[in-house]
């Protein structure tokens, strides 16, 4: 009994130096190369495969300079308008979430999210979307790595790259040719606030049929925009 339990503790460690190896290294390599698939992209295959859909991935990965502007400081205005500072976790507006949450499940309504952009990073690239204490255990880690191994710019390159922007639709570019039939870097600020717009749920929301609430959320993010602008530099 006590070899089997020196085996399992040693086969353990190895793991975890192996899990930290690998996931340091790959950090430090996607720092430079273009992230080539997310577990989000395999989930949403496999999702449509099993309703009988073909599997569908439109992306097409682009650098930060090929993407407007506009649309940068749109999600920012939007998700996470401390982007610039924070060190991937903006600690005020966990708590703001926190306490909002506690009121809405008394009312038994869905939970918000308060992730920062980083976050959100780490999630899409590494992990897959169910929560669990577990996921937010390993979502944390690989914000800090995110942080410590990439600049600002190429976490918001990276993040406007793979983020779901639609049905089978990841990115900056395939949304801009799917919605708008033009380029990421052509995007008016119209454009990216409505894209902006339905990141909470893009398979909910078309950006290119936006609801009134939508129009409403575009124009919300219009006004913050213009107070951010100027004050964001990547």
């Amino acid at each position: 009994m006590k070899n089997w339990v020196q085996k399992i503790w040693k086969w353990t460690k190895r793991l975890v130096v192996a899990f930290f190896v690998l996931s340091i290294l790959s950090t430090l390599l996607f720092r430079f190369i273009p992230i080539p698939v997310t577990p989000l992209m395999i989930i949403r295959c496999v999702e449509q495969v099993a309703s009988g859909e073909a599997p569908k991935i439109k992306k097409d990965w682009v650098p930060m300079k090929e993407i407007s502007s506009n649309l940068v400081l749109a999600v920012i205005a939007s998700e996470d308008q401390k982007f610039a500072e924070h060190f991937g976790f903006d600690f005020e507006a966990i708590e703001k979430v926190a306490k909002q949450n506690i009121k809405l499940q008394k009312r038994g309504k869905p939970i918000k999210g308060g992730s920062t952009i980083s976050q959100q990073c780490a999630k899409n690239v590494y992990l897959f979307p169910q929560r669990s204490w577990i996921r937010k255990g390993f979502e944390v880690y690989f914000t800090f790595l995110i942080e410590v191994f990439w600049s600002k710019k190429r976490i918001m390159e990276v993040y406007l790259n793979v983020i779901e922007m639609g049905n089978g639709i990841y990115g900056a570019q395939a949304a801009a040719e799917t919605f708008f039939k033009t380029d990421a870097k052509n995007l008016s600020k119209a454009e990216a606030a409505t894209l902006a717009a339905v990141l909470p749920n893009p398979r909910k929301w078309n950006a290119g049929k936006p609801t009134s609430y939508i129009n409403r959320r575009k124009n919300w993010i219009l006004r913050q925009m213009g107070h951010l602008r100027g004050s964001v530099n990547l």
